[in-house]
């Protein structure tokens, strides 16, 4: 039988304990630069010891460099600054049109400085344009307040979705009224807004061009139809012809879907790096130079000076230890912002390395990676690797991107060697569809077959899932819509 006793031994053992400190630099890390400068702005209204530093080019140490390899650099003399400062062919530039392309890069081939977005000179917004028709056609103060809650109901396309009963106890008026009053919003610029479907939509823009005979008026009822792009059924609803069906889906062609698209949502900043990456030039060996966003990070330092100057006039317990907690708080604040700082250039110098395919030749040179990779090549836990990269964007010459983007699935060769990346895998899918003739449209088995051709190993129901990711439809679908352009 056991017995139960009391002994007393002395033990000696590590362990970690996350300390406030601890839980705060380990914070710093999943912020993006703009939720950091959030985060220092808290701080300082807390801690006296706190100032903000100016940002400058030069407060910013911290950047990789590199030729065939990246390099972390120390020192960096003044010629090579200037050979970075003159070199603006392919530098990002995160004060330019660049900066507008997006998370995911830019995929048109199109002057970026000269583009539509950028040529728009008045920034009005839809509730504000909505709202100057409103005051000029309805005189009725009642009118004009359901007006104003109607315009701030309608959605990013721009329908008004909502029941009309529903509305009506929701605003508290009669059903009637808002039915009439929807009779003159209906009637404002841009036509189509207010609208309750996309039929809707597009009969209200065909009504004002004059276009909205009967034939029309069936083909609107029919757009699955269209959809499929079954226009000999389409030919035998609307009693048309070939070439009248033909002229009808231009213009239908011609129409905008989301009237609410030309506010509002044009010019739109999706992302601000948190990181840029620049091409050093060929005559100091080529390469990339990997640095934070200066314009964006806070820079903050610790006012020893003022610490000084009060905590010789602080003379009683209290007021020293408060004293000593601050600067104690200030310097771990400054040293945890400074670790953030080396530890992202790290990552993100790292994850330019194993992708310089893709910055050079494109996402079908996509290698496939995992914050694995990257955490053994920097002596890194993969935890810290997935806070670094979390919400954090890198402004590149093609474009910005989330770190995030460049880890992806891998799929083997046919020599059982990982090589080829999911997202290289879906570009390759898109080229070879895009390049389809009319008569002649891929099957997801001769997809198959044409990849398996290049070393690739997949599945046909991964192609296919790629395929619907991508929005395209299947060989079928294709086929009907290529001989009927």
């Amino acid at each position: 039988m056991n017995k139960i006793s009391q002994k007393l031994d002395i033990r000696q053992s590590q362990q970690l304990v996350m300390t406030p400190q601890l839980q705060q630099a380990i914070k710093l890390l999943q912020l993006s630069n703009m939720e950091l400068a959030e985060f220092v702005e808290e701080e300082m209204e807390k801690n006296p010891l706190l100032e903000k530093g100016e940002n400058n080019q030069d407060a910013s140490s911290d950047s990789i460099d590199g030729s065939n390899e990246l390099e972390i650099k120390d020192d960096v003399d003044r010629d090579f600054e200037q050979a970075i400062n003159n070199n603006t062919g392919d530098d990002f530039d995160a004060g330019s049109s660049m900066s507008n392309i997006g998370s995911g890069g830019n995929i048109k081939f199109e002057d970026i400085e000269s583009s539509f977005e950028n040529r728009i000179s008045s920034d009005k917004t839809l509730r504000e344009h909505l709202t100057e028709q409103l005051f000029i056609s309805c005189a009725d103060r009642r009118d004009r307040l359901i007006g104003s809650l109607l315009i701030d109901q309608i959605d990013d396309a721009g329908y008004l979705r909502t029941d009309h009963s529903a509305l009506s106890q929701q605003l508290g008026c009669s059903l009637e009224r808002i039915e009439s009053l929807l009779i003159v919003l209906k009637g404002f610029d841009p036509t189509g807004i207010f609208a309750s479907d996309l039929e809707e939509c597009l009969a209200l823009q065909l009504e004002e061009r004059g276009q909205l005979d009967e034939p029309m008026k069936k083909l609107i009822k029919n757009l699955a139809m269209l959809g499929d792009h079954d226009f000999k059924g389409l030919v035998e609803i609307c009693a048309v012809n070939d070439t009248y069906l033909k002229d009808m889906i231009g213009e239908i062609q011609a129409l905008n879907p989301k009237p609410a698209s030309e506010f509002d949502h044009l010019i739109v900043q999706t992302a601000i790096p948190d990181v840029l990456m620049k091409r050093l030039p060929k005559n100091i060996g080529g390469g990339w130079r990997v640095e934070l966003n200066t314009e964006t990070l806070p820079r903050v330092l610790v006012n020893n000076e003022y610490y000084t100057e009060v905590s010789g006039h602080a003379n009683k317990k209290k007021d020293k230890e408060y004293l000593a907690n601050q600067l104690n708080n200030a310097n771990w604040l400054v040293k945890a912002m400074d670790q953030r700082a080396k530890t992202i250039i790290k990552v993100a110098g790292e994850i330019v390395e194993q992708q310089d395919g893709f910055f050079n030749y494109g996402i079908e040179f996509l290698r496939p990676l995992t914050l694995k990779n990257i955490a053994e090549e920097i002596d890194m836990h993969e935890s810290t690797v997935s806070r670094v990269t979390t919400n954090k964007y890198i402004g590149t010459p093609r474009g910005i991107f989330e770190l995030k983007f460049f880890f992806s699935t891998a799929l083997g060769g046919d020599d059982g060697a990982i090589a080829h990346s999911s997202e290289a895998i879906k570009a390759r899918i898109k080229a070879l569809i895009n390049e389809e003739e009319p008569f002649s449209v891929l099957s997801d088995d001769k997809i198959v077959r044409i990849l398996q051709e290049d070393g690739i190993e997949i599945a046909r129901r991964t192609i296919a899932k790629y395929r619907e990711a991508m929005h395209i439809g299947s060989s079928v679908q294709r086929r009907k819509q290529k001989r009927n352009l």
